[in-house]
């Protein structure tokens, strides 16, 4: 069975990357382009795992990582950040709202392989 990925930005160039990649890698793709989306798409869709992009309009991706984790439903799945921000702080930020891993844009396709293949 594919693994069923999750991918949220809001920003339709990082989203297609991130998807390409996973598409090359075997994976079948699910997209959401914010963090409400996120939260309804990964419980309707049950992915493996979610990359999830940090600053976006209304909900941001810290906020829905933290529902996620606080789900029954979704707490299981893991959530890798895929952000610009990556200094220390904001890695150990990340990992506070629940995130297992955390890549920095501009992602290279072995960055998202990498998680891809730790966390599921």
């Amino acid at each position: 069975m594919a693994t069923k990925a999750l991918v949220v930005d809001d920003s339709a160039t990082d989203l297609l990357n991130i998807k390409n990649i996973l598409t090359d890698a075997g994976c079948i793709v699910v997209t959401a382009l914010d963090g409400a989306e996120a939260v309804a798409k990964a419980k309707a869709e049950k992915p493996s795992i979610i990359f999830l992009d940090v600053i976006m309009p209304g909900m941001d991706g810290y906020e829905a990582c933290r529902l996620l984790s606080e789900d029954p439903a979704t707490k299981g799945i893991p959530v890798v950040f895929v952000t610009s921000k990556g200094q220390k702080a904001d890695k150990v930020w990340g990992q506070m709202q629940g995130a297992k891993g955390h890549v920095v844009k501009p992602v290279s396709s072995e960055q998202v392989i990498d998680q891809l293949k730790a966390h599921t």
